[in-house]
């Protein structure tokens, strides 16, 4: 039982409640997720069963494509709907912001930027995610890393007398928080901003229309799956023995990562370009035969 499948995570659920109904229903414990989406968060999320758990690695790291909702007016202890409020703008401040400078402000964060991940993020600190340390009462900041946020499109702004509702659309890197995002613009404009509604559309090169409810995805062969990801070679049968004792072969034709495929079109190994003793070859990083 080996593969992905492509699972549209509805709200209310945790990314490890969806791996336990997955185990359950495919009766495996062989299961895992490319990226952790919170509970209030619905949208795309890749699973590995089998195999291909180890393959997931390659699927987190692709490009990420969300649309959410941010409230201005009020802050929170985890950066969305379901914290305690920490700050509440003055009903005086929210009626002199002007869309403009809403539109400027989620302006300068496209690009290359330092973000601080929301102290509500799945980061493990000391071992320890960082949500359950705000859970326990621990009061902390975690440091900003680089992310890409290829673009931010605003869909719509909505006014009332005590928050502004901001729709929009966002691409970016793997490890960017759209939480920050939120945070981030309420504490630009001086008001607070948290974040009300988060669903993932894409994770390169799956997106929303390739998902369905966890009860009824079908399984993605593995091959299927890292095919669309990776650059394919398919072995001859000389070239699959060697994989398999863990030897080196001749180069791949694609530089980088290359997903090897044998004369069945099955997955059976990653293959990566090295040079070793002066001589460029291609050595097997991982081997599945069982596939």
């Amino acid at each position: 039982m080996n593969g992905f499948l492509l699972v549209d995570k509805p709200g209310g659920m945790t990314s490890h409640d969806v791996v336990a109904k997955i185990r359950r229903r495919f009766a495996t414990k062989k299961v895992g997720h490319a990226g952790t989406l919170d509970p209030m968060a619905t949208g795309v999320l890749v699973i590995g069963i089998g195999d291909a758990t180890r393959l997931l690695q390659y699927v987190v790291d692709g490009r990420k494509a969300y649309e959410a909702t941010i409230s201005l007016g009020a802050a929170t202890v985890t950066d969305d709907v379901e914290g305690e409020i920490t700050q509440r703008a003055d009903p005086q401040q929210l009626e002199a912001l002007s869309d403009e400078a809403i539109l400027a402000c989620l302006a300068k964060m496209i690009g290359d930027i330092a973000q601080r991940p929301s102290s509500v993020s799945a980061i493990k600190v000391a071992g320890k995610t960082a949500h359950q340390r705000v859970r326990d009462g621990e009061v902390f900041e975690l440091p900003a890393r680089q992310v890409h946020i290829e673009s931010i499109s605003v869909a719509s702004i909505e006014r009332s007398s005590e928050a502004f509702h901001i729709s929009i659309s966002v691409r970016c890197s793997a490890g960017t928080y759209i939480r920050a995002i939120a945070r981030d613009l309420g504490a630009e404009l001086g008001v607070g901003g948290h974040l009300i509604a988060l669903r993932r559309t894409e994770v390169a090169p799956f997106d929303l229309s390739q998902c369905l409810p966890w009860e009824e995805a079908e399984l993605l062969d593995t091959a299927t799956g890292i095919g669309k990801i990776l650059p394919i070679r398919h072995l001859d049968l000389a070239e699959l023995t060697e994989v398999s004792f863990g030897r080196m072969i001749e180069p791949s034709v694609s530089n980088g990562v290359t997903a090897a495929l044998n004369n069945d079109g099955r997955f059976v190994a990653l293959l990566e370009n090295r040079l070793i003793g002066g001589r460029e070859c291609a050595a097997p990083t991982l081997v599945s035969l069982k596939e």
